[in-house]
């Protein structure tokens, strides 16, 4: 079947590079003044000339997010199961090669940590692991699920790309959603940070949200790990690989989330500094080009911009998070993926976002609706 591979390769990272510097401020007006925009109008709203019409994005951002989702911010929390990996990444703490204490937690450790998320107030929960096949595999997956969906409205994963009948099983079993993150869209240099390991397959990782289509899943999450190269450039082909499935899977909702790259055991540097203010521009950005596009912001932002970026198109954000397995309750000194900087609890978090108007939602999906459809 055709997939994104194929829209993929008629566009070039360098030539779209080079148009989003050539970007002129009458393209950035003209792309304002639009109520319907394209992926041309995208480009030129991340571009550096936009960045003097960043108010008027934001406005514009704050008005068109209360029109679709209200002034709501639902809330979640990542679970993570598993840190065993079996690819080499120049940015994880979890890459196979940093020597570190492995582990993948049992039913009765998963039953620990429920406990603790189900106490901080949580019904929305995204499972997280590393990607090793031997171990955090399909089966233990099911069997996961199969713990916890009494406990929780939405179950969301994050784990290794798998296969469209395995999205399949997952969404019998009542995965709602699945997050996968090309990391980065230049070809040319993702090996160099994907050494070894499946991971280290650019194609196979490009055409995964296809297999998740495919499988019937909800809703499907995209995102680049900003940091490795020019941030523009990758969310333009980021904005490029949703526009495509939304065209394609037009019954599965979408989001897009920003994490940055953050400390952690072995990781690199960022190559790219994107500093607060550009990834205002780009959640503004987005939501001027996508106004159905849900857009969540994590932990790995600080107290500051978490604050400051409510109103200007975020619709979900996690809080109280522990990027380790066990990290709750079980193991809280195993090693993390990597850093939060938002240490709030989700209490506090949630008193935030109602002292700016809004409603902290902790729940706005039921299983029932699946089993109407």
């Amino acid at each position: 079947m055709n997939t994104f591979k194929t829209v993929f390769e008629q566009y070039d990272w360098d030539t779209i590079q080079s148009k989003i510097y050539q970007t002129t401020a009458r393209d950035v007006e003209q792309a304002l003044a639009k109520n319907n925009r394209n992926i041309d109008d995208f480009l030129a709203l991340i571009s550096p000339a936009a960045q003097a019409y960043l108010e008027q994005m934001a406005q514009l951002s704050h008005e068109l997010t209360k029109k679709r989702f209200g002034k709501t911010i639902q809330m979640y929390a990542p679970l993570y199961l598993s840190n065993e990996c079996q690819n080499i990444c120049t940015y994880c703490g979890f890459s196979l090669d940093n020597k570190i204490k492995r582990k993948t937690l049992t039913g009765s450790e998963i039953t620990l940590e429920i406990a603790e998320l189900k106490k901080a107030g949580f019904d929305h929960v995204l499972l997280v692991t590393g990607e090793a096949n031997h171990t955090v595999n399909i089966d233990y997956f099911l069997k996961s699920v199969a713990q916890i969906k009494n406990d929780f409205s939405t179950i969301s994963i994050e784990v290794q790309p798998l296969s469209t009948e395995e999205y399949e099983q997952l969404h019998a079993a009542g995965v709602y959603s699945v997050l996968v993150y090309q990391e980065t869209y230049h070809r040319d240099v993702y090996k160099q940070y994907h050494t070894k390991g499946k991971k280290s397959n650019f194609d196979f990782r490009l055409e995964t949200p296809d297999r998740v289509g495919s499988a019937g899943i909800h809703k499907i999450g995209l995102g680049v790990l900003l940091g490795l190269e020019d941030w523009r450039t990758d969310s333009f082909f980021n904005a490029l690989h949703l526009d495509y499935l939304q065209k394609t899977y037009w019954q599965t909702k979408y989001t897009v989330s920003f994490p940055r790259l953050r400390p952690a055991e072995g990781v690199i540097k960022p190559n790219f500094i994107m500093d607060d203010k550009d990834l205002a521009q780009l959640i503004c950005a987005y939501r001027l080009w996508n106004e159905d596009l849900e857009i969540s912001l994590s932990t790995r932002e600080n107290e500051k911009f978490r604050n400051n970026i409510i109103p200007l198109g975020i619709t979900s954000m996690s809080a109280g998070s522990k990027t380790n397995p066990g990290g709750y309750v079980v193991d809280p000194q195993s090693l993390e993926q990597f850093e939060i900087s938002d240490e709030r609890s989700a209490h506090e978090i949630a008193a935030l976002i109602s002292s700016r108007g809004y409603e902290p939602v902790w729940k706005d999906w039921d299983r029932v609706y699946s089993q109407m459809s």
